[in-house]
């Protein structure tokens, strides 16, 4: 495909040859300039972007500012008019070219990301956003340089919006765009950051934080909704720094290109040794003093290529003055006494579950029975049919039987009485259909009536329900819930273990901890048939706190162990 007649009368001192590159942010065709014999590349936006007014004099601004960026790792541009931006022509390929043809090693992945961060950190302190890093915008020169392509592009074509569409293409590419580039929230330094570490992932795992086999649509969900998988074949030291380059929220994640490249720089000299910059073969220029200490501790100056110089790192000399003095030793606090601590409430909790007495004692007010048993032991009853309630006394008004777990109230239902001989009355109290489906085990029951003399009488005793305690709302719904908050409680452990950072985790796992002590002495107290004590239940809601609470106290001394 030859230059169309426009980019020729817009560019007269430009040679334009064939299409060499098209993509969602425009076409690029080959150029030579005729005066300086330069060969160059040359990006027209699409159509419908230069059809709008606004949006070229958006781009004659941004032009101007991707014009005087100048970094070793950033593809330098040398002219504009109008929607054409006029670029050096690298012909060593791309990142993405490299990768699929499986010649970038761990090293290099690491010494390409060092590459790319260093000239986002650039751009960014320009004030320039990529908001489309990906291995296909990662370029090398002939002498094997790596450069970021197609700065600030995106940022013109959406016309500042974080996330829109043009001939059906998605600014930004789904598998390496940002959480909060893709729900159109404000955008910053940490949106580049995000697709940079998830270059690093791919580069280092071969494959990315997500499922890509579903569709753009559904993978930019998976990146707002959903933590990225745990990278997989990777040291633990440098996995953490990429699961934290691709941390769903902008907490979690690396502020700023320069804070991810000392972390990385640290990484890996710590899992290559010293020396890897240069095994690599992968040429890294004009790192920042902060990367450098972070690689070495020291710099020296090297060889010069392409007007910039080449960082040599070396090992950091002895101090002669501390020479036969002995190194301090810092102590680190272990996690062995919160785990401890954290196993032992766990334990607590089933112990005092267990130990809940099976029947609460009950004051004897006055002779009543139910379904033939005296309310001073156990009255087992299936609630699907009424209970037979008897006593003595003058009753007025109706009898009312009630159910209530630890003080809390389940179900309750009233029956006229009957009056019998000698001054006993009966009732056949039908308890609500759902109750049985409530209630389950034992719980406590309630026998109450109005006396002719208006006096009200309160007989309390236990109740024990005849069907399986898993079949009712009090034993299955606290397996669910015990389980629901163990799981969550988990979930939070293990984001803390992959690197994370999570401030209130140690709050709301309190919180996991209570509700779980509770669901445990529920579930424990129903399935050995005990009566629900409430102190007993406070008990293991304490117990629990105190265990989840030290638990994720001993996770995140083990993950600041590892990445030490």
């Amino acid at each position: 495909m030859t230059a169309p007649l426009s980019m020729v009368n817009a560019l007269p001192q430009y040679a334009i040859g064939d299409k060499i590159g098209e993509g969602g942010m425009g076409v690029v065709f080959a150029g030579v300039h005729r005066s300086l014999g330069r060969h160059v590349a040359i990006k027209q936006l699409p159509h419908e972007v230069s059809d709008r007014a606004e949006a070229s004099s958006k781009f004659d601004r941004e032009a101007r500012v991707l014009a005087s960026l100048d970094h070793p790792h950033i593809v330098p541009v040398y002219d504009y008019v109008q929607n054409l931006l006029v670029m050096e022509k690298l012909d060593g390929g791309t990142v993405s070219d490299r990768f699929h043809a499986g010649r970038i090693n761990p090293e290099q992945a690491c010494a390409i990301t060092l590459a790319m961060l260093a000239g986002l950190h650039a751009a960014h302190l320009a004030g320039v956003l990529h908001l489309d890093v990906k291995p296909k915008n990662l370029l090398f020169n002939s002498n094997g340089v790596v450069k970021v392509a197609d700065f600030g592009i995106a940022r013109v074509i959406s016309e500042g919006a974080t996330l829109v569409t043009h001939s059906g293409e998605v600014v930004g590419t789904p598998a390496y765009i940002a959480p909060e580039q893709a729900s159109g929230s404000a955008l910053g330094p940490a949106a580049d950051v995000y697709s940079a570490g998830t270059v690093l992932y791919e580069l280092l795992s071969g494959e990315i934080p997500f499922d890509r086999t579903r569709g753009g649509l559904a993978l930019m969900r998976q990146h707002m909704f959903a933590d990225p998988k745990p990278i997989q074949r990777v040291p633990e030291l440098l996995a953490s720094v990429v699961m934290r380059g691709v941390a769903r929220e902008q907490h979690d994640r690396y502020r700023e290109a320069e804070s991810f490249a000392v972390d990385l720089a640290t990484a890996a000299t710590t899992v290559f040794g010293q020396g890897w910059l240069e095994r690599s073969g992968i040429p890294v220029l004009h790192l920042t003093p902060r990367v450098l200490s972070a690689l070495s501790g020291t710099t020296a100056p090297g060889t010069y290529r392409d007007g910039a110089t080449v960082v040599t790192p070396k090992p950091p000399a002895a101090d002669p003055t501390l020479v036969g003095r002995p190194r301090p030793v810092t102590v680190r606090r272990r996690p062995l006494i919160p785990g401890l601590v954290a196993g032992v409430a766990l334990v607590a909790v089933f112990v005092v579950a267990f130990l809940s007495p099976a029947v609460l004692p009950h004051s004897f007010v006055t002779p009543v029975s139910v379904a033939g048993a005296p309310a001073t032991g156990p009255a087992t009853v299936d609630l699907s049919k009424p209970l037979e309630v008897t006593g003595r006394g003058s009753v007025e008004g109706p009898v009312e039987v009630s159910l209530a777990g630890a003080s809390v109230p389940l179900s309750s239902a009233t029956r006229a009485a009957n009056p019998g001989g000698g001054g006993s009355f009966s009732a056949q109290v039908e308890m609500p259909a759902i109750t049985r489906w409530i209630v389950g085990g034992a719980v406590t029951g309630s026998v109450s009536w109005t006396e002719v003399d208006g006096s009200r009488v309160v007989q309390d005793f236990t109740l024990v329900t005849q069907q399986h305690p898993l079949a009712s709302a009090m034993g299955t719904g606290s397996l669910l819930l015990a389980l629901f908050a163990l799981a969550y409680l988990e979930s939070t452990m293990r984001t803390l273990r992959r690197g994370y950072r999570r401030p209130a985790a140690r709050y709301t796992s309190s919180i996991l901890g209570a509700l779980f002590g509770l669901a445990a002495w529920l579930f424990v107290s129903v399935m050995a048939v005990h009566e629900p004590s409430l102190w007993y239940g406070i008990g293991c809601a304490v117990a629990g706190a105190v265990g989840a609470s030290f638990a994720i106290a001993a996770t995140e001394r083990r993950a600041a162990l590892r990445t030490d």
